[in-house]
């Protein structure tokens, strides 16, 4: 939030009542400061307050929904430049582009991938938020159909890109219940286009020919009371693109400039002809700073990328991801299954986990909790260490289920095996595995 803990703290009704879930206001205060807690679990704040904080500890980017349901999106929120000075919010939208000149064997075949490619990394789902429907053919009635037709096939969010108000109408019309985002307004079209936003509440993307133009339209769409905007500065050519994107997010975050306090959009398909040139170019202005980036088209080899970089820009870096401290069970183990060991750092996890599915031995899988650290790393900070593993083994309860009693642990961990031994006791037997992951199978099949 804008305000710190202190400030928000002045505006509460200092009860401590202990009804938001903590002892006193002062914490619930430092929680909003801190982003941890919503105003909303307050019942005692007023309304007058809400509306002062809502304004003063406002992002200094707006946050901008696009979609409803479970294919709804946010782009924009944040309040840094860099995410290590706090975190990253709302990861960069992937849109894939279809239009309506396009055959029916091009549009069917996009979206069917726009559907299929997902992909699951560290225990999350990966793939593409949004399909932007463009009109090319001039023909309000043929944009309408296929406007249409995306809302019947997809889940995902919807962009309408029309430069005509008339032909955007009736986009709107086709898949207004889905809350498009409509692109895009600009000096020539800005009043249809802001008339048509402002009656059915969408979110509208602003098109300058430069920044200050960009400037100037923004402006005018929020004294219009035009508040969820995208903002597009128009420029094509990557350098001029990616300066003008930094340029932007400073001048929100740092200088306060409200006309470009808006998230980004980043027609990439308009950037270049060659599609491994337009997917790095893509990659670059993720990076820096897009809040929304339109393909051409959706391709494994190049979606599955970005979807990773836009994955580890996105993760905060102040906060390990981890799994739960547990036993796991894979391919169905018995009596006589054996038992491996890895830290609760999702990454980790779910490379052995993966493993071992792979080698289609039943084992079960003990994951220590280590505070979200890699096995090497938990080692060195005494986190994954022979007393700590035993004393979780012995307080599992799996040693009941089992008649043969075989505990395999990483090779990178080799030096806990004496500790181990001693704290499960003379039943148990102890193996030091591969360092590597990938060598897990061949390990089990030669185990077992």
């Amino acid at each position: 939030m804008g305000l710190s803990g202190i400030q928000i703290f002045q505006l509460l009704p200092k009860t401590n009542c202990k009804e938001c879930g903590v002892p006193t206001c002062l914490a619930f205060a430092m929680n909003l400061a801190a982003g941890k807690a919503e105003l909303s679990q307050c019942p005692y704040v007023s309304e007058e307050t809400k509306a002062k904080l809502a304004a003063d500890s406002a992002p200094p980017i707006r946050t901008v929904e696009i979609g409803t349901g479970d294919g709804a999106f946010k782009i924009g929120g944040e309040t840094v430049l860099f995410r290590h000075e706090k975190t990253f919010y709302n990861p960069t939208g992937l849109a894939m582009l279809v239009a309506d000149d396009e055959s029916e064997e091009s549009i069917s075949a996009k979206l069917k991938r726009f559907n299929d490619l997902e992909y699951i990394r560290v225990g999350l789902t990966l793939k593409g938020d949004a399909v932007a429907v463009k009109c090319n053919s001039g023909d309000k009635d043929k944009f309408g159909k296929l406007a249409e037709r995306v809302k019947a096939e997809t889940k995902g969010g919807i962009i309408l890109i029309a430069d005509s108000p008339e032909i955007m109408a009736a986009g709107v019309d086709a898949c207004k219940d889905r809350k498009p985002l409509l692109y895009a307004a600009t000096a020539d079209n800005a009043d249809g286009m802001g008339a048509l936003a402002k009656e059915h509440k969408l979110p509208l993307a602003v098109k300058g020919k430069d920044l200050e133009s960009l400037a100037e339209l923004t402006k005018k769409f929020k004294d219009d009371g035009l508040n969820d905007l995208v903002i597009d500065p128009g420029l094509r050519d990557i350098k001029e693109s990616l300066l003008a994107s930094i340029h932007i997010r400073e001048a929100a975050i740092q200088k306060k400039f409200e006309p470009f306090g808006y998230p980004t959009i980043v027609p990439a398909f308009e950037m270049a002809d060659n599609f491994l040139v337009e997917t790095t170019y893509a990659s670059l202005l993720l990076a820096k700073y897009a809040g929304l980036i339109i393909l051409s088209d959706f391709r494994g080899e190049s979606l599955f990328n970005l979807l990773l970089e836009r994955l580890n820009i996105f993760t905060d870096p102040q906060r390990p991801m981890k799994t739960e401290q547990k036993i796991y069970e894979i391919n169905n183990p018995g009596p006589d299954s054996p038992i491996l060991a890895t830290s609760n750092f999702s990454l980790t996890y779910f490379l052995v986990s993966g493993e071992i599915e792979a080698s289609k031995v039943p084992a079960y899988l003990a994951v220590l909790d280590t505070d979200g650290l890699s096995v090497l790393t938990a080692w060195a900070a005494g986190k994954f260490v022979g007393d700590l593993l035993g004393d979780f083994i012995n307080k599992s309860g799996i040693k009941d289920k089992l008649e043969k009693k075989n505990i395999i642990i990483p090779g990178q961990a080799a030096i806990i095996q004496g500790d181990l031994e001693e704290e499960v006791g003379p039943d148990w037997a102890v193996h030091v595995g591969p360092r590597e992951s990938a060598y897990i199978p061949a390990y089990l099949k030669k185990f077992g």
